[in-house]
């Protein structure tokens, strides 16, 4: 069955990194734009970044531009996001996201806490 298995997210100091894994299963991962989303409490879902299948083209979000770092390893059917220089308002749940026209699967999540 389709799944997207997130993981290394964790509590982490202000400035610090992390990076997280989003490894993809039972569908056709190369064909897919993967993104990655983030939830707060009490916020709304928003998008962080995206890739396009081949990862030549990447997207992102102001607040994280310059920071973030999205890229894809099609052989291995997984996707990452690079986070440098984090931030307390960086805390939230980050999302998984595949989209292919109107096929769409989400991962679990995985929390991510920054806080000294």
């Amino acid at each position: 069955q389709v799944q997207l298995v997130e993981s290394g997210g964790g509590l982490v100091q202000p400035g610090g990194s992390l990076r997280l894994s989003c490894a993809a299963s039972g569908f056709a991962f190369r064909d897919y734009t993967m993104r990655w989303y983030r939830q707060a409490p009490g916020k709304e879902r928003e998008l962080v970044a995206t890739i396009s299948t081949t990862g030549g083209s990447t997207d992102y979000a102001d607040s994280v531009k310059g920071r973030f770092t999205i890229s894809r390893d099609n052989a291995k059917d997984t996707v990452y996001l690079q986070m440098n220089s984090l931030k307390p308002e960086d805390t939230a749940v980050y999302y998984c996201h595949a989209v292919r026209f109107a096929s769409r699967h989400w991962g679990q999540g995985t929390q991510v806490t920054v806080s000294s």
